[in-house]
C-alpha cells in the first residue's frame, strides 16, 4: 500500500476512533471547565470582599494579586515540573494534580460556606491552584501527542483547543450564575468537575510513561532550557505570547468593568467572561475543520495584532454587548496565535523532550496570563481601569511589531507539518 501523500490530512472523525484521545479531550474539557468556574469565583469573591473596606483601584489591585499568587509557584516549579513529565508516567502526574485542585478548591468552598474567607486565604488558596497546574501544563500538553498517530497531531491540538475554549464559554457563564447565588456554589460545582475529569485521566488504558533520557535532574532540565534557546522558532512563538498577553491582561479587570464601569453585576460578569471564548471557539472549530496549510507564520502574527486592537476597543467601550463583541474578537484572535504556536512546538520536539519545552512554554503562558493579571492590576491602580486596558491593548501592537523584526524566521514560518 503506498505511503498516504503529505497533502493528505486525515479527516476529524480519524479522532473519533482513538478511544484514549477521547478520554483525554473530555478531562481536558471538564478540568477547564472547573478551572474557569473557580477562576470566576475567586476573582469575583476577591472584589467583593476588596470594596467592603477598599476603593475601586485598590480592589482592582488586589484582584490582579490573585493573578501573581497563581503564578509565583509556577516560575519557582517549572524546572522540576517539566522533568518530572519527562521522566514519570503522565497519567499518574496528571491525576496527582487533580488531586491538588481538588483539596484547593475544596477549602475556598469551606471558607465561603462557613464565613471565614479573607483577602489573605484566597491568595495563599490562588498559590496552591497555581502549584497545581504547574505540574499540571507540562504533563497534560506531553501526554496527548502520545494518544494519536503524528499524521492526527495538527487536528488533535484544534481539537485541545476546542475542548479548552468550550469550556471557556460555559465556565464564566456558569460561574457568573453560580456566584450570583453563592461563592460556594462555584466551588462546588468545579470540584464535581475535577472529580470527572480525574475519573477520564484513569481510565485512559495505553503506556504513559515516557522513554527517560540519560543524566541527572538538572541535567535534564538544562537540556530542556538549551533546546528552547536553540530553536528560534519555538523562542520567538512562546516569547511573543508572553509579552503580547502579558500586557493585554484585560480580562483580568473585568470584575471592575462588570461592578463599577458597565455596571451589569454578577451575570453580566460572566457573559463578559464568556465572550473571549465565544470568539476562540469559532476560530477552533474552523480550525478543526480547516487546519492551516501555508502561512502559518503570517496567521501568528495578525493573530497577536488583532488581539491588541480588540483589546483598546474593549477598554473604551461604554456598551456590554460592544464590549462582549470586542472580547470575542480579542478570544477568536489569541485562538489562531495560540494554535499555530502550540501546533509549531509540538511538531518540532521530540517526544522525550516535551515535557520539559512544555513547562518552559507554561511560565511564558503562566507569565503572560496570571502575572498580566498582576500588571493589569498596577496600571490600574495609576491609570485606572480603562487607561489600563488601553495601555495594554497598545503595548500588543508594539510587542507584535518587534517580534516580526527581531524572529523572521518566525514570521516567514509556512506550512503545519
Amino acid at each position: 500500500m503506498a505511503a498516504p501523500s503529505p497533502d493528505v490530512v486525515p479527516s476529524a472523525r480519524a479522532l473519533l476512533k482513538e478511544r484514549d484521545y477521547l478520554l483525554f479531550w473530555a478531562s481536558r474539557w471538564t478540568g477547564s471547565f472547573a478551572a474557569q468556574i473557580q477562576s470566576v469565583a475567586i476573582g469575583w469573591h476577591m472584589y467583593v470582599l476588596a470594596r467592603e473596606t477598599r476603593s475601586v483601584e485598590e480592589s482592582a489591585f488586589l484582584v490582579g494579586m490573585i493573578g501573581l499568587a497563581a503564578f509565583l509557584p509556577v516560575l519557582l516549579l517549572t524546572l522540576p515540573a517539566g522533568e518530572s513529565a519527562d521522566r514519570h508516567n503522565r497519567k499518574i502526574v496528571l491525576q496527582l494534580c487533580f488531586m491538588g485542585e481538588i483539596a484547593s478548591v475544596l477549602v475556598l468552598a469551606l471558607a465561603a460556606w462557613k464565613g471565614f474567607a479573607s483577602v489573605p486565604l484566597l491568595l495563599v488558596m490562588a498559590g496552591a491552584f497555581g502549584a497545581a497546574r504547574a505540574f499540571f501544563a507540562p504533563a497534560n500538553t506531553a501526554l496527548g501527542p502520545m494518544l494519536v498517530p503524528r499524521i492526527l497531531l495538527p487536528r488533535a491540538i484544534a481539537w485541545n483547543s476546542l475542548a479548552w475554549q468550550t469550556a471557556s464559554i460555559a465556565g464564566p457563564a456558569a460561574g457568573g450564575l453560580l456566584v450570583a447565588m453563592s461563592p460556594t456554589h462555584a466551588y462546588v460545582g468545579a470540584f464535581a468537575l475535577y472529580l470527572v475529569a480525574a475519573l477520564c485521566v484513569t481510565l485512559i488504558r495505553q503506556n504513559t510513561q515516557p522513554q527517560v533520557q540519560p543524566g541527572s535532574r538538572w541535567q535534564l532540565m538544562k537540556e530542556g532550557l538549551a533546546y528552547v534557546w536553540r530553536q528560534k522558532i519555538v523562542f520567538g512563538a512562546i516569547s511573543l505570547d508572553l509579552f503580547a498577553v502579558l500586557l493585554g491582561g484585560a480580562t483580568a479587570l473585568l470584575p471592575v468593568f462588570a461592578r463599577d464601569i458597565l455596571k451589569v453585576g454578577p451575570e453580566g460578569f460572566g457573559i463578559l467572561r464568556a465572550g473571549p471564548a465565544i470568539g476562540a471557539t469559532l476560530v477552533a472549530l474552523w480550525l478543526a475543520a480547516n487546519p492551516i496549510r501555508a502561512r502559518a507564520g503570517a496567521f501568528m502574527f495578525a493573530g497577536v495584532a488583532f488581539f491588541g486592537l480588540a483589546t483598546i476597543v474593549f477598554g473604551l467601550s461604554k456598551s456590554l454587548w460592544l464590549s462582549v463583541a470586542a472580547l470575542a474578537v480579542l478570544g477568536g484572535a489569541d485562538m489562531l496565535s495560540v494554535y499555530v504556536r502550540q501546533t509549531l512546538v509540538q511538531l518540532v520536539t521530540p517526544d522525550p523532550m516535551r515535557g520539559r519545552v512544555a513547562a518552559v512554554s507554561s511560565v511564558f503562558i503562566g507569565a503572560s496570563n496570571e502575572l498580566g493579571e498582576f500588571e493589569s492590576g498596577v496600571v490600574a491602580r495609576f491609570l485606572g481601569p480603562v487607561g489600563a486596558a488601553v495601555f495594554g491593548g497598545v503595548g500588543a501592537l508594539v510587542v507584535t511589531g518587534i517580534w516580526a523584526k527581531l524572529f523572521p524566521a518566525l514570521r516567514k514560518a509556512d506550512r503545519l507539518e
